[in-house]
């Protein structure tokens, strides 16, 4: 497996599609994932630090793990189909549940936990970076400091129970 940082999240033009983009943590390759907007905007509260009025889904499940007396050890981003991104919640006692990556994703930057990604993953849709081009990463981690959470929400706000695309 490879470790992961999440860079943040983006809105890609021109199709005004969210994106979360991790980053191999000890090499030069980026990992990009198409998201829904309510994942990416669970993604920017839990790096923003927001924490809502009342508990979102993220944070409920955040809750309900540590008061279930359980740890999340790890998320595991293990595979691409057809353009679809699947990943796997690994607790402890060896539980091991199926998840969206943007779900996945969301969680484990409430708790805290390691993300990670097979190596056939990357190396199948990393994309590498040369030094040269560490200028655009630091212009998008510039990028990710200006933006907010409610850039990624639709016009009229979420919309409950909607699903968010193919992460």
């Amino acid at each position: 497996m490879i470790e992961l940082d999440v860079l943040g999240v983006r809105v890609e033009m021109p199709t005004n599609s969210p994106i979360v983009l991790l980053r191999e943590r000890d090499g030069q390759r980026y990992v990009p994932i198409w998201i829904g907007a309510p994942e990416a905007t669970a993604i920017a509260y839990a790096q923003q630090g927001v924490e809502p009025p009342r508990p979102l889904t993220h944070d409920l499940m955040a809750t309900m793990i540590t008061s279930l007396g359980r740890t999340l050890e790890a998320v595991h981003i293990t595979s691409v189909e057809e353009n679809v991104f699947y990943a796997e919640l690994h607790f402890d006692h060896g539980v091991v549940i199926s998840a969206r990556p943007s779900d996945a994703i969301a969680l484990a930057l409430r708790t805290g936990t390691a993300i990670a990604a097979t190596e056939t993953l990357v190396d199948e849709v990393g994309i590498a970076m040369a030094v040269e081009e560490e200028d655009e990463v630091e212009r998008f981690k510039e990028f990710l400091d200006q933006v907010s959470a409610e850039d990624f929400e639709a016009p009229g706000g979420p919309e409950e129970g909607r699903s968010g695309g193919a992460a």
